[in-house]
């Protein structure tokens, strides 16, 4: 699939509105439906005899005060349904961090049970649209009818769910392995099996392209692009990665020489938009973990046990990470590299993962310890030196935030030996 269609797609689902309105749209398609049935006499009953039906039997004014109390009754739990929603958005950007909020937005099941209850009024009142008495040439879709009686006890069960899957999606616990899960997508699809090609010394001159109106970069189709470039004759060598923010006019690529076509090349396979994406971005679920660590150690919340817990997850991917490759961001053709592009390497992973929460956690036993206990078990399965020494770098940075900062001798004393720990669980003899 193109890489721009795949962003598109990335963004339909930050939508909340689009999900729901399809469930509306397919509610009212099943009415009008429905009321198709009864007016052809399909499945042997006519539009006026509620003796020969299944399902609702009534008459006219008994369907219409029935379809009536069902359109009211989910229109009012709609609002209800939105106000808890709402409630929870909130909850999760005070005590969570905002960008946090993206993925309560993205949860289908929210969405659907929104499209669920609207979807019930919008089919009720299709319905209703269509009884008549006595005096206005009678028609009664009984079928038509018991399909809102059956949507009315399916909204029931479904108001039932929703209050204990919102119980349980705002549980600090559940949103990081939520997150967690994410990460390990993102690890599975960003990592290789087998190395990638050595990054080129030498870098060419002049640059190709600039991006006019700015924005994050959101996806890149390296393949197409260096297509591209390998049938110009030239090598492309990128300046920024998806999650980077272009500022207005900055020149976002280099080329080996100038070719006519490059630019535009370049700006088709780069796609821009005003918000980061995580479709191609794997230190964007670390960076929504980082950012509940850091809340959770405010002055105003003071929870080290939930930074202990993001810590143990970012852990958790590091050891995915072990026995597998980090792309290198050269695209080779023909033996040849094509396109050179920034990519996420360990170290600026590790970065992410531990520099923000060290910094805020200072003279936190808890977490600091936390820290040297997840590194070195992370590095007893890692097996690479180079990545080896960037563990021991952080190790070595959080013992030192602990002899800055923790006072008591007894607690120091205690990181001072799981580091000593760390150490001697280090391949690379550090």
């Amino acid at each position: 699939m193109n890489t721009r269609v795949k962003a598109g797609l990335e963004i339909l689902g930050d939508l909340f509105w689009l999900r729901p309105a399809l469930v509306v749209l397919g509610c009212i398609l099943l009415a009008q439906f429905g009321v198709w049935l009864e007016t052809a006499h399909v499945a042997g009953f006519g539009p006026s005899s509620p003796d020969t039906n299944w399902g609702y039997s009534g008459g006219a004014e008994g369907a219409r005060a029935l379809l009536s109390a069902i359109a009211s009754s989910n229109i009012g739990v709609a609002g209800t349904t939105f106000s808890i929603t709402i409630a929870a958005l909130t909850l999760a950007s005070g005590q969570m961090g905002p960008r946090l909020l993206r993925n309560f937005i993205r949860d289908g099941r929210n969405q659907t049970v929104l499209g669920i209850f609207l979807g019930a009024f919008a089919y009720a009142l299709m319905v209703l649209r269509t009884v008549r008495t006595v005096e206005e040439d009678p028609f009664v879709p009984h079928l038509a009818i018991t399909g809102a009686l059956v949507l009315a006890l399916v909204a029931v069960g479904t108001l039932v769910w929703f209050v204990h899957h919102i119980a349980t999606s705002i549980n600090i616990e559940t949103v990081v392995d939520a997150v967690q899960q994410d990460l390990c997508r993102a690890i599975a699809t960003h990592t290789r099996d087998k190395p990638g090609a050595a990054r080129p010394d030498d870098a060419p001159a002049g640059w190709a392209s600039a991006a006019t109106d700015g924005g994050y970069v959101q996806a890149l189709d390296e393949n197409a692009l260096a297509d591209r470039a390998y049938a110009l004759g030239i090598r492309v060598i990128l300046r920024v990665r998806p999650g980077d923010y272009v500022p207005s006019g900055f020149p976002i690529a280099f080329l080996s020489a100038p070719v006519e076509g490059a630019e535009a090349a370049i700006l088709d396979a780069v796609t821009l938009g005003r918000r980061p994406a995580a479709l191609q971005d794997p230190e964007y679920s670390v960076r929504q973990l980082v950012e509940i660590a850091v809340r959770a150690l405010s002055p105003g919340i003071n929870d080290p046990f939930t930074a202990g817990s993001v810590v143990d997850h970012l852990g958790d991917a590091l050891c995915r990470i072990a026995p597998r490759h980090l792309p290198t961001g050269v695209v080779l053709r023909e033996g040849r590299p094509a396109l050179v592009h920034p990519v996420t390497d360990y170290d600026g992973l590790c970065d992410a993962m531990f520099h923000m929460i060290r910094q805020n956690a200072a003279g936190s036993v808890h977490v600091l310890g936390r820290m040297l206990d997840v590194l070195a078990r992370v590095a007893e399965v890692e097996r690479q030196p180079s990545r080896a020494a960037e563990l021991s770098r952080h190790a070595g940075l959080v013992i030192a935030a602990a002899r800055r900062d923790v006072a008591d001798p007894s607690d120091l004393a205690d990181l001072e030996d799981r580091y000593r720990r760390f150490r001697g669980a280090s391949p690379a003899g550090i």
